[in-house]
């Protein structure tokens, strides 16, 4: 959108104020607010701000940090009072003398993105975030109530949740995340809302806004939204399943080739190959919190075990069934990110390892169609070359360490910081006393 574009249309939506954001490491959305008459400055000087407020983005003595508005990002903010209204831009990071900040995880992914363009590629992402709606209970110390008792695909007319959320998809519609289908999940009280997949960029953008916006709807319902993977011990925790594909400039699918039986063609071996070889190491990436390993677990849906299959959900990669005719459908659907993830820095990553398995031809192992891997012995496993994703964040991290492809994706500046927040979560995760523990220990010892 050119920038007398976006002037007309701020006017004409009435807006007063205009949100320039930007994300952290940790995936935590920021924000500077100007009134609508500063835009035009703006827009053809930027915004200097207080990097060294910012974790990891610059020190105090190098705090200067310049925004730079991407115009295509214009969405208007429907929940905020008519006489307030406020309109949100992404913006990319630089620093004083003009270069990109390589600590900025959305300028990180177009770097990475700049470079398969240079292929005549376009990564396409269809992300599917879950999440949790729950009523407040108690002040602080919040303990969940499910809002509804519904399950998967329920319908129920009268359903409050069911307003909500059909609420949140007029919403989410109306700034441009072109939704596709919404649903109740499988446990009371979770729910999930597609939306149409876009080239990796756009898709990491549409990820924050859906998770801010959830949130805001469902506050004005008195309700609480969350993406933490596992918020309630015993039920299926909220993933973040990625549909992934490479087109090229001539919009067709290259993950398609009729004559191969499954319909895939090497490009496409070679992605999944990609992924399955880094899977231990991206995991840290894509499940980035404590909690996330409390999701992936066996016997709740999540999938645990290293393969790819096309009839078989157990699996970490599924490729869904090829109906004829529908070629530019074909997609690998990446199964262990959850929306504690930072989209930016978790795509960057999850295509820096497929780009990987391309590159070196790597072929994956055989599909595990016709199994079901929750039912195999760990021998088992074992005989058929089935390996665990990590069993802790601790686990994730110590492979993420020692990957050199996954680490260049997200760059040094982003993995110093980001390995230095995460120990420190798992540091302050260990030495905590649970509940579970007294329940089992005080009396008993």
């Amino acid at each position: 959108m050119e920038p007398k574009e976006l002037l007309a249309r701020t006017k004409e939506d009435q807006v007063k104020f205009i949100s320039l954001q930007f994300s952290d490491v940790v995936g935590t959305v920021k924000s500077l607010d100007i009134p609508v008459e500063q835009l035009p400055s703006a827009l053809e000087k930027g915004v200097w701000f207080d990097g060294s407020s910012v974790e990891g983005f610059a020190r105090v003595q190098e705090s200067d940090m310049h925004l730079r508005i991407d115009t295509d990002t214009y969405a208007v903010l429907p929940w905020t009072p008519a006489e307030l209204r406020r309109a949100r831009l992404f913006c990319d990071i630089y620093q004083p003398d003009g270069a990109p900040c390589a600590a900025d995880p959305r300028g990180n992914l177009k770097r990475i993105l700049a470079e398969i363009k240079k292929r005549g590629w376009t990564f396409n992402i269809g992300p599917e975030p879950e999440f949790f709606l729950f009523k407040p209970n108690g002040g602080k110390n919040i303990h969940p109530v499910p809002f509804d008792v519904g399950g998967y695909f329920d319908f129920s007319p009268y359903d409050d949740a069911v307003r909500v959320r059909t609420e949140l998809m007029y919403v989410l519609n109306s700034m441009g995340l072109e939704v596709e289908v919404g649903h109740h999940e499988v446990a009371r009280g979770q729910h999930e809302i597609d939306f149409r997949f876009a080239d990796a960029l756009h898709a990491a953008d549409n990820v924050l806004t859906l998770k801010y916006t959830v949130k805001a709807i469902a506050a004005q319902h008195g309700l609480i939204a969350s993406f933490m993977p596992k918020p309630i011990f015993g039920i299926c925790g909220s993933g973040m399943h990625v549909h992934q594909s490479l087109f090229d400039e001539q919009g067709n699918n290259l993950f398609f080739l009729e004559s191969d039986p499954s319909h895939l063609s090497p490009l496409a071996y070679g992605f999944i190959a990609g992924q399955l070889q880094h899977a231990r190491a991206l995991s840290a990436v894509v499940s980035p919190t404590v909690n996330s390993y409390k999701r992936l677990v066996p016997g709740f849906e999540a999938p645990v075990y290293i393969g790819w299959a096309q009839r078989n959900r157990s699996a970490l990669i599924r490729i869904p069934l090829y109906t004829r005719g529908q070629d530019k459908s074909m997609r690998a659907e990446l199964r262990c990110p959850d929306p504690s993830c930072n989209p930016y820095i978790a795509f960057a990553a999850m295509l820096a390892a497929a780009l990987d398995g391309i590159d070196r031809q790597l072929t994956p192992p055989s599909p595990l169609n016709n199994v079901n891997i929750y039912e195999l012995s760990k021998k088992e496993r074992r005989q058929m070359g089935i390996f665990d994703l990590p069993g802790s964040l601790r686990e994730a991290l110590m492979e993420l360490e020692q990957d050199e492809v996954i680490k260049g994706a997200i760059g040094k500046d982003i993995y110093e910081i980001f390995i230095r927040a995460k120990w420190e979560e798992w540091d302050e995760y260990r030495i905590q006393v649970m509940d579970w523990e007294l329940e089992k220990y005080l009396e008993t010892i």
